[in-house]
């Protein structure tokens, strides 16, 4: 059994299909149909929804694709969709800013944005154009264009009115606070189930008496075998209300990041601590993605091109991976066995992240390219952690996505630049060594020439980044 409030509304749920998503949810069974379907892969922002959590009393509020949200994400939240923004028999200050300045056209799009934009009223303390095109980042409209939009947030955020969800901020807080218990919940349709186990020690019990089941923790990927492939999923066990997963921290000199904690999370945490980390994780796909999918996830999905795993390698991480009691850790470099592939036992999962901060760089930085700025996919991610000492590399992890099946160092490299001065020359011998390391596939995002060329370029980058030098030395005279 799930509980959560719809609005205001508590809502009950038992025997209900763990596949089913938030949006087919809204449409199907509560006859919602203000929330769109757009592309059901989380690209478009159609679908958004917001999800109002309790966070010490207070009530704390964030964008999701419905579209990519299994139903188990609901529990113990408040779910509130473009129906509800209404104000007696007036507009939501959000809306009338949208009629205003014109915001809309069709209108297919408009609920979707519109919800982003109460959500960012909500968070916002004032008009900010860069926290404003963060959070519309993750909504397309392909009618009206994005000025009148994004005039219309300026005025949502410069002029917000009172509404009903600060009046009721209070006591929306302590109805959530009631749902909460360190119970497992279940929810079941027919031969498939979801177990929502709330401790560390329920999720290990449950995982090794299912090891066949999946692991669902944002579900932005996972989610999508559902959605684009039509594959239903017997056995889910949902990580979300595992609140150990989620804990950011720095013990003594070792950053310990939470297999579940989502991305914005993590993006919040490291900006301190690794602030380039942090700014390439607003690269991430959209604001919606980041608050719903996890660090872990990304790392556990084995995805050749996910954006954080070249960070982590370059980093010298260490996963903590539990299988039942027992823990054990891993290098994270040792994790990825090939494409889709890991280490990981029947019955263990990732319980934690640890990265040495000794190894962390002054100069370390990461780059991504792909065809747009925002809510892309890399086609080439890189991650350079040189220590360099009078113009003297003394130690170099540099680390790529998209270029091979999983993501992976570039030894080659490496040694190319190890004990060398940086100079043009070495430069060349380690652009001329990536050929070593990476012969990539050509897809629809890139071929291999361009992916060879673009990694050698970051490198470049790099190079002129700390130096402010470009030279750049022909690098066929060290190719034999």
């Amino acid at each position: 059994m799930i509980q959560f409030l719809l609005n205001n509304t508590l809502v009950t749920e038992q025997e209900i299909d763990p596949n089913l998503t938030v949006l087919n949810y809204l449409r199907g069974k509560q006859r919602r149909s203000g929330t769109k379907e757009g592309c059901a892969s989380g690209d478009c922002g159609a679908c958004t929804v917001t999800l109002g959590k309790e966070v010490d009393g207070e009530m704390r509020y964030e964008t999701v694709n419905s579209c990519l949200t299994l139903v188990s994400s609901l529990q113990g939240k408040q779910l509130i969709t473009v129906e509800d923004l209404r104000q007696g028999n007036d507009l939501h200050s959000v809306q009338q800013a949208m009629v205003d300045c014109h915001g809309s056209q069709c209108g297919f799009c408009t609920p979707g944005f519109v919800m982003s934009l109460f959500t960012l009223q909500k968070n916002s303390a004032g008009w900010d154009r860069h926290q404003a095109e963060l959070a519309l980042a993750g909504n397309l409209c392909r009618c009206t264009g994005y000025r009148p939009i994004m005039a219309a947030a300026q005025q949502a955020c410069e002029q917000p009115a009172c509404d009903s969800f600060n009046q009721n901020q209070a006591n929306i807080a302590q109805r959530l606070q009631a749902l909460s218990n360190n119970e497992m919940q279940t929810i079941a349709s027919g031969d498939k189930r979801c177990f929502i186990p709330k401790t560390i020690e329920q999720l290990a019990h449950i995982f090794q008496a299912h090891p066949q089941a999946k692991l669902l923790a944002g579900g932005t990927d996972l989610s999508l075998q559902i959605t684009q492939h039509y594959r239903a999923i017997p056995t889910l066990i949902a990580l979300e209300q595992v609140e150990a997963l989620k804990i950011c921290r720095l013990d003594g000199e070792v950053i310990e990041l939470g297999a579940g904690a989502s991305l914005t999370h993590c993006y919040q945490f490291l900006s301190e601590h690794i602030p380039a980390f942090s700014e390439m994780l607003q690269r991430f796909a959209s604001l919606q993605i980041r608050n719903q999918g996890t660090l872990g996830g990304n790392i556990g999905n084995a995805s050749p091109i996910g954006d954080a795993p070249p960070m982590l390698l370059a980093l010298n991480a260490s996963l903590l991976l539990q299988q039942g009691e027992r823990l054990r850790a891993l290098p994270l470099e040792d994790f990825f066995l090939g494409y889709r592939q890991t280490a990981l036992q029947a019955g263990e999962f990732i319980r934690a992240v640890r990265i040495p901060l000794v190894t962390v760089s002054p100069d370390f930085v990461a780059w991504k390219v792909s065809k747009r700025l925002d809510d892309d996919i890399s086609a080439v991610f890189a991650a350079f952690n040189l220590q360099i000492e009078q113009n003297r590399v003394m130690q170099a992890r540099i680390a790529f996505g998209g270029m091979a099946a999983i993501p992976q160092r570039a030894r080659a490299c490496e040694a190319a630049l190890q004990g060398q001065p940086l100079t043009p020359d070495t430069l060349a011998r380690a652009c001329a060594a990536l050929a070593e390391d990476f012969q990539p596939l050509s897809d629809f995002r890139a071929s291999a020439d361009y992916r060879l060329q673009v990694a050698k370029n970051l490198l470049r980058r790099f190079y002129h980044r700390h130096t402010g030098e470009l030279t750049i030395t022909e690098v066929s005279r060290y190719v034999s």
